[in-house]
């Protein structure tokens, strides 16, 4: 009993560390819809700045305190500065472009520490007077998580009296209510965001000055905490603060207890189990209020337009050239290739939900995971040839996509989106954790192509047909019935519902479409590798596929090879140069997604449009 009381002060005490980093990322959403990805990384920054101002400010026993103010201060300067230099101009733009381009900020801010601090892990000061640990029912219990435990509810009292008693926090809760209103009585709504910015990371920075005492600091701590706030926030309530507040302290507790209760496995399951059961039964979280008015599916319309192909003149030089390559090209460069073409599907499938049925998907990495393991156990565990191997995973991926997609698509909007994710992270869970199946974090290694493809020239040609043939897949469903009857429910929803076609229909299959084709550049990508990992599932993986979308243009398939050939491109090229790769390519996302926000295809449709306006 005594250990079962300390396990729960324990999760307690993380709780109120995750209702701080949650609380503000609920505040920053609910007042300017934006899903800030990089809140995380505010949160790292602090930690990282508490800990040098801690160590070098001459004010003795005081020092932690006042490095920690001063962090946090810092950091809500910092999310002030992002808001007004960046976030302004994407407000109206879809949740795509507001969420790379928070993505950027990750990779930038990222490097900027590891570039100032160093890749090396630090161990955190631990605050004068609050070292050591204090007796409960004769059991030892860390005193600075009992003074943690402890703020908590103060930081809760004072948020609320912010937002209860004053001026300004009555117009963030109209604001998270009905936005437009706020703007229709008058009210200056561009200082409003960046106030409820500044605050809610303000909030972020707190919790990683917080949090320094208790963990070790690393340059990817920023990941693991955005993720677990995500799960909180959409538990609470997507946009209430004390929704987070109760989502922090069921996650906090339930990742305690689960420790003693659980096997390991299932306990890192659970979290988004519950995160899925509460977006199924009550997407608007447990204590959040329904919305007035249930966005279109697919994200409304007009979101989207149909894009430009390329001239077939000009395709049929990308093949020749493709074709030709192996000529002139050492094996590194082919090997880079494949790796494209493997990429290339993942994109064009993810390009078939964004692009044509305006589905934004946060977890597609599940289904190219999911093909690469499922090629993977297909070869190793069940003994089958590769190609039959290659054949087969896309059906592992679709039928992971009809499973999951079958509750996804009951969804819309934000919360779609979240319920992707949450799949996702099980799906990640599940594989990272099932030893004796997938290896774990071990792997399952030894998948190399059968010996008659095992050459760089024979398996380039086997990716280059397979890579080709789902694309020109990809593109004839989006000109067929279900393709247009697709892009139909992504700008008229209503009015297709009112002539009989049933939109959850036309998404759920679009769903296990995507998913085959993108599990098949995953088996393409893992014959590749030689390997399987759960990294191929991980949320990062996700995003890079909504980056190769965006970098090619999300309104034609032809951006997905495009976009998937210069991300690929840029970041062998930048690595070659620079250890700070990831801030130079967050560099790029920041201005394709501010000044290029049609991305590759769309930049040259317009300069097409300009010249043929210059001949006539």
């Amino acid at each position: 009993m005594n250990a079962l009381l300390l396990q729960f002060l324990s999760g307690l005490s993380h709780a109120m560390v995750l209702f701080l980093i949650a609380s503000g990322l609920s505040l920053i959403f609910g007042v300017t819809r934006t899903i800030n990805f990089a809140h995380g990384s505010f949160f790292m920054l602090a930690a990282y700045l508490t800990t040098t101002l801690g160590a070098t400010l001459p004010l003795g026993d005081g020092s932690f305190y006042v490095g920690a103010l001063l962090a946090s201060i810092a950091v809500a300067i910092l999310g002030g500065v992002v808001e007004v230099c960046f976030l302004r101009r994407v407000y109206r733009a879809p949740e795509l472009y507001q969420l790379l381009l928070t993505f950027a900020l990750v990779l930038i801010i990222g490097d900027a520490v590891r570039f100032w601090w160093g890749p090396e892990n630090r161990i955190g000061i631990r605050p004068a007077g609050l070292a050591g640990s204090v007796s409960i029912l004769g059991q030892p219990f860390p005193t600075y998580d009992l003074a943690v435990l402890a703020l908590g509810p103060i930081v809760a009292g004072g948020l609320w009296v912010a937002l209860h008693r004053t001026r300004w926090g009555i117009l963030v809760r109209a604001a998270a209510s009905d936005r437009e209103m706020v703007g229709a009585l008058g009210v200056n709504q561009t200082w409003l965001f960046t106030g409820a910015f500044v605050v809610g990371s303000w909030l972020a920075g707190l919790a990683g000055a917080l949090q320094v005492p208790r963990q070790p600091l690393t340059t990817v701590m920023d990941a693991g905490i955005i993720v677990e706030a995500f799960v909180v926030v959409v538990i609470g309530g997507m946009g209430n603060v004390f929704g987070a507040l109760l989502g922090a302290v069921l996650i906090g507790v339930l990742q305690s207890l689960g420790i003693l209760w659980l096997p390991r496995e299932l306990h890192l399951v659970l979290v988004f189990l519950l995160m899925a059961a509460v977006l199924i039964i009550r997407p608007w979280g447990l204590v959040g209020r329904p919305p007035t008015a249930l966005p279109a599916p697919g994200g409304g319309p007009g979101v989207l337009a149909r894009g430009v192909h390329l001239p077939q003149g000009a395709t049929a030089c990308v093949a020749l050239l493709l074709l030709l390559v192996p000529l002139a090209v050492p094996p590194f460069v082919l090997l880079l290739l494949v790796e494209i073409s493997a990429f290339a599907l993942f994109a064009g499938s993810l390009q078939l939900l964004v692009g044509s049925g305006g589905l934004l998907c946060f977890g597609h990495a599940a289904y190219f995971g999911l093909g690469a393991y499922g090629a993977a156990l297909l070869l190793k565990q069940a003994g089958l040839a590769m190609p039959v191997a290659l054949a087969l995973a896309p059906l592992c991926a679709a039928a992971a996509a009809l499973l999951f997609g079958f509750f996804c698509v009951r969804l819309t909007g934000i919360s779609f989106a979240m319920l992707t994710l949450a799949c996702a992270q099980i799906a990640y869970a599940t594989v990272q954790q099932w030893y004796d199946v997938t290896g774990g974090d071990n792997g399952i290694l030894g998948i190399w192509p059968a010996p008659y493809l095992a050459t760089p020239v024979r398996y380039y040609y086997l990716a280059l047909l397979v890579s080709a043939g789902g694309l020109w897949l990809l593109s004839r469903i989006g000109v067929s019935p279900f393709g247009l009857t697709l892009e139909a429910t992504r700008d008229h929803a209503p009015r297709c519902e009112g002539l009989g076609i049933t939109v959850r229909t036309q998404h759920l299959l679009a769903f296990v479409v995507a998913g085959g084709f993108a599990g098949l550049g995953g088996a393409l990508f893992v014959f590749l590798k030689g390997s399987a990992f759960p990294d191929y599932l991980s949320v990062s993986m996700s995003v890079q596929s909504l980056v190769m979308v965006l970098l090619g243009g999300v309104h034609a398939l032809a951006g997905a090879p495009a976009g998937a050939a210069l991300f690929t491109g840029l970041d062998t090229l930048i690595t070659l140069y620079t250890d700070y790769w990831q801030a130079v390519l967050g560099g790029v996302l920041l201005l394709v997604v501010l000044v290029f926000p049609s991305g590759l295809m769309g930049f040259l449709r317009s300069c097409g449009a300009r010249e043929g306006e210059s001949r006539g």
